[in-house]
């Protein structure tokens, strides 16, 4: 146990936290039970070890961390070690990638019953089905989802403003004012690029090679999260690589899943599970008709982010097609984004989006546009970068 506390001291004292997340006070902390999804690469483990900074001296016994990549748990369970935890006076146990341990639910189960007063906060993978998958936690754990930066967190990070999130209703009802606000301290679309290039990963803050890194963690996504949790054979591993691939470099679209399932070899049923699977995964975005859900056929395939987008085909790569998955992924995790009709690109909960380049001629009809490359809009015309303001 010593060996954990100093562990955690390290890694507290340690811990360079360049911005916070919103997501920090979104959290109900009281909470016993608290679960933090988010695919590899977020900063899940930065964001326990913040929480640990923000709420308990860093030599404080009541609030440890471990790791379930530690080898310590394949010999002893984590509810014994909660046990112990607890009865040394422990109040918070972060846990970080659950999922690493055998039967990890219902040790938490076990953790949760056999400890009462013990508060527990884990993290897994986006993959990971807390509720539907895992009856036992139904109706204790409560699950979060840390996303990627987004380009409000991006932009405070790069000049150490504090500039606030916005409500989409206020974006679009209120987007002059809160432009001319931004407006007045810093320059949105000099920043922009390099957010779409390389910004929704936290790791860009590491000294390596950005695309290098972001391949690595999207294999990573693929031979641990999508095998391991969803429990596919080994064999099948090149099938789901190269239908990622083959979704990647073809433009946003409906796919065609007779054509998939000849090019790797497999079922029309298997191609779309693993549609499903790399979509659970954040690495791609399956935007549905109003009306429609899985197991249909999506409307269209979009890579989960733009910095996906610049590390698989960046030779092939289209503005249009840059500005429109930005925007799905700025809204996707707390909007319903749909496909759009013959005049717009999506339908955010029931309301119409055109994404475009320059700004329309004509702007009087019932659809709000957000275009690319300028700074202040006016009515129904708002800034694209503003919808990087939503969290």
């Amino acid at each position: 146990m010593e060996s954990f506390f100093r562990t955690h001291a390290y890694l507290v004292e340690h811990l360079n936290q360049p911005v916070r997340r919103a997501l920090m006070d979104e959290i109900d902390w009281r909470q016993p039970l608290i679960g933090i999804k988010g695919t590899r690469g977020v900063g899940k483990t930065t964001f326990l070890l913040q929480y640990a900074k923000e709420h308990y001296n860093v030599d404080s016994r009541r609030c440890l961390y471990i790791n379930m990549n530690n080898f310590y748990f394949q010999g002893r369970g984590l509810s014994d070690f909660a046990r112990e935890f607890r009865s040394r006076g422990g109040e918070v146990l972060l846990i970080d990638q659950v999922f690493k341990q055998p039967a990890w639910s219902s040790e938490l189960r076990r953790c949760h019953d056999e400890n009462p007063g013990l508060r527990i906060i884990f993290t897994g993978s986006s993959v990971m089905r807390l509720k539907e998958e895992n009856p036992e936690l139904n109706g204790l754990v409560s699950s979060y989802n840390l996303r990627g930066f987004s380009f409000r967190e991006f932009l405070n990070l790069k000049t150490g403003l504090n500039l606030p999130s916005y409500r989409l209703s206020d974006i679009i009802n209120n987007h002059e004012h809160i432009a001319r606000t931004i407006l007045e301290q810093v320059s949105p679309l000099t920043f922009f690029p390099a957010y779409l290039h390389h910004g929704f990963y936290p790791f860009f803050l590491e000294h390596r090679n950005f695309s290098e890194n972001l391949l690595k963690t999207m294999n990573m996504m693929i031979e641990v999260d999508i095998l391991l949790i969803k429990q596919i054979e080994l064999k099948y591993l090149s099938k789901l690589k190269k239908l990622l691939y083959l979704l990647a470099i073809d433009r946003p679209s409906s796919p065609n899943v007779s054509q998939l399932a000849l090019d790797i070899e497999t079922s029309r049923a298997t191609v779309i599970n693993y549609i499903k699977y790399l979509s659970d995964a954040r690495l791609i975005n399956l935007i549905y008709r109003p009306g429609e859900s899985f197991p249909k056929k999506p409307a269209k395939i979009m890579m989960h982010n733009s910095n996906l987008m610049y590390t698989i085909y960046p030779s092939q790569m289209e503005d249009s097609d840059i500005a429109e998955t930005f925007f799905q992924n700025a809204l996707w995790a707390y909007h319903d984004v749909r496909m759009g009709d013959r005049q717009s690109t999506f339908i955010v909960d029931g309301q119409r989006f055109k994404i475009t380049q320059t700004e329309p001629r004509r702007s009087n009809q019932p659809i709000t546009y957000a275009v690319n490359d300028i700074n202040l809009g006016r009515r129904n015309v708002i800034p694209l970068w503003l919808f990087g303001f939503l969290y």
